[in-house]
């Protein structure tokens, strides 16, 4: 099917003169997940992951992923006459450099400058030319051969209310604009839609497993304006909208009012009652009216509308670390949701186990036992993103997926790999556990027992203020790098409240990706702790657990930082050799299902407790 699209495209392509056409996976506003309407990549390539880069010449066509989709997508890619680029693998081409040389001299490079990050735009652009080429951003050509391509969802946004929320919008602005002040920033050009969601304590349905609603957002000195669709707002969100002394606009009218900012007027109006002198690194009163907005989030036809009169100051949200440091409130809600998602994982590993090979269980019939837990809980709104059911072989692939026609059933042997979270009023979670449903080879419980390991030494770290998630990576990869082994992608991220499962700018990683900054852990960020093994053919084994990073004392030497868990689920003894783990990881590891039961016994039956005490046992 794919090579069908590859074909109409390139006919597209050869009418209006374009030489590469590029396609990533991301909708108006770089989200990692898109609803269904923007999955042209998907559309054109059959890859189905969240992450990778399409590229189409007249004569080949590649896409570029990371680590955690590499053998899903060169299945999926097989026959389908697009290369997989295995990005960050020696010799393998970066997008640019093979646009570059793709693209002949004085031929047009084409991309929509809507979902097209400005970051990366720009760098094409330079491609352009440098070949004497022409960049055409303004068409859709991929979508525009998609026959029966899905609208974007008439989805109601809601208000969450500040018993969840923890802070108030008009709260939030007004330390947004703090930060415009310090940074001598008289607008503010949001589109992260998480960003806008946190600021105006709006939830949508936009996007699967992702409460927002497509939206832009502006904030000056003296207004907030939220451009979204009005089939969106009902009569309760624009009383709220008004309460909070936020205007409304339609979803598009952003472009134009970005094109038209004049700046003469805007610069009296916005300068006036002389602004106090910016701190170092910023804008100056003399460099005319400034727009913050952050490059690697905003789409390139948004940046592209500022007038060249108009200075652009180019750095992270001010609302990315603000959310990312967990309230009071979120943290005591968050606690809760977790008890939740802990108790339905209990109750899971407790079926699962007993229950493989007395009645049929498949990877989809597991996932739904699973969510049917969730379902019991209070306050339960959903998945937080689709769930990892990955028997035997298929937990290889970091983010499989079973689907109706392609599925396994569990039997007693070997492992099953579970990775999934749901949205609770009281927050978002993220859980990880792999289960032994039988027999296991001594090479699968050593490598078990070193991811235990990993992610209990991440958990008991204790450290001085200033450290990033960067310096302590290798306290989780080092018993895999001593038996030889890795995993391609990220110890941990962040995670939202009530928004996307992945959240910046915290991170356990040991890599920094183009562009990054890494983040000071501060006391409230909640970060997963997830290592894992993954082995081509045979099996996959990952334990996650969210940490939430704590104060832990102060003397002479500093502010010392740690983390208490989130997550309260066992960690299965049955595939864990403990002759293999140090005195001091035994007792972290017996400390913790110590942990366990005792947050988690009181929620239960009399046999789910006798159940949970021998799988909390000490080793």
């Amino acid at each position: 099917m794919a090579r069908e699209q590859l074909e109409r495209l390139r006919q597209k392509m050869k009418e209006e003169g374009i030489g590469v056409y590029v396609i990533p996976s991301s909708d108006c506003h770089d989200s990692e997940y898109v609803c269904g309407h923007y999955r042209v990549r998907e559309y054109i390539t059959g890859f189905t992951g969240s992450a990778g880069t399409a590229a189409v010449s007249l004569n080949d066509a590649g896409l570029w992923t990371d680590g955690r989709y590499f053998i899903q997508a060169e299945r999926e890619l097989a026959g389908s006459g697009v290369r997989l680029y295995r990005m960050g693998e020696p010799g393998v081409p970066s997008l640019e450099e093979w646009v570059e040389a793709q693209l002949e001299s004085g031929a047009s490079l084409g991309f929509d400058g809507r979902t097209m990050g400005a970051a990366r735009a720009k760098r094409l652009a330079g491609l352009a030319g440098k070949k004497g080429g022409k960049l055409c951003t303004d068409r859709d050509l991929a979508g525009e051969i998609w026959d029966g391509r899905p609208p974007i969802p008439p989805s109601p946004a809601w208000v969450l209310e500040e018993r969840w929320s923890g802070e108030s919008t008009e709260s939030k602005l007004a330390r947004i604009r703090e930060s415009m002040r310090g940074l001598g920033a008289d607008m503010h050009v949001l589109s992260s839609l998480c960003d806008i969601a946190w600021i105006l304590n709006l939830r949508g349905g936009d996007i699967p497993c992702v409460p927002v609603t497509l939206s832009f957002l502006t904030i000056t000195r003296e207004e907030c304006i939220w451009y979204v669709r009005p089939e969106a707002c009902g009569p309760e969100v624009d009383r709220y909208l008004e309460s909070c002394g936020v205007k409304r606009k339609e979803y598009e009218e952003i472009y134009m009012d970005l094109g038209t900012l004049d700046l003469d007027s805007v610069q009296s109006g916005s300068r006036a009652g002389n602004s106090p002198v910016p701190e170092t690194g910023a804008c100056s009163p003399e460099a005319g009216f400034t727009v913050l907005l952050n490059e690697r989030e905003v789409n390139y036809q948004l940046l592209s509308a500022v007038p060249e009169t108009v200075r652009i100051l180019d750095r992270p949200n001010p609302s990315e670390q603000m959310k990312a440091v967990k309230n009071e409130t979120e943290l005591r809600n968050l606690k809760e949701a977790h008890r939740k998602e802990s108790l339905a994982f209990i109750r899971f590993m407790r079926w699962v186990k007993e229950q493989v090979g007395r009645e049929e269980i498949t990877e989809l019939s597991a996932a739904e036992y699973l969510d049917e837990r969730r379902r019991e809980q209070g306050n339960y709104l959903g998945q937080s993103f689709d769930p990892i059911c990955a028997y035997g072989a298929n937990a290889a692939m970091m983010h499989y997926s079973a689907t109706r026609e392609h599925h396994e059933a569990l039997r007693p042997e070997g492992f099953l790999l579970v990775d999934a979270g749901g949205h609770y009023l009281e927050g978002t979670t993220d859980t990880t556990r792999t289960f032994a449903l039988g027999p296991l080879s001594m090479e699968q419980k050593r490598m078990f027992t070193a991811v235990c390991r990993g992610c209990l030494r991440l958990s008991e770290a204790v450290f001085l203020y200033g450290c990033t998630g960067y310096s302590l990576d290798i306290l989780c990869r080092e018993p895999l790098w001593k038996l030889g082994m890795d995993y391609r992608c990220g110890t941990g991220h962040g995670v939202g409240y009530l928004l996307n499962v992945h959240e910046g700018p915290n991170a356990f990683r040991w890599k920094l990706r183009e562009g990054d900054t890494p983040a000071v852990l501060e006391p409230g960020m909640v970060t997963t702790d997830e290592p894992g093994v993954y082995v081509e053919g045979a099996y996959g084994i990952r334990t996650e657990n969210e940490l939430v990073c704590v104060e832990n004392g102060q003397n002479e030497y500093g502010r010392f930082l740690g983390f208490e868990p989130l997550t309260w689920v066992p960690i299965d003894l049955d595939a864990v050799l403990p002759e293999e783990m140090e005195p001091g990881e035994r007792e972290a590891l017996n400390a913790y299902h110590r942990r366990v039961y005792q947050e988690m016994s009181s929620w239960l039956n009399e046999e789910e407790r006798a159940w949970l005490q021998k799988y909390t046992r000490e080793v």
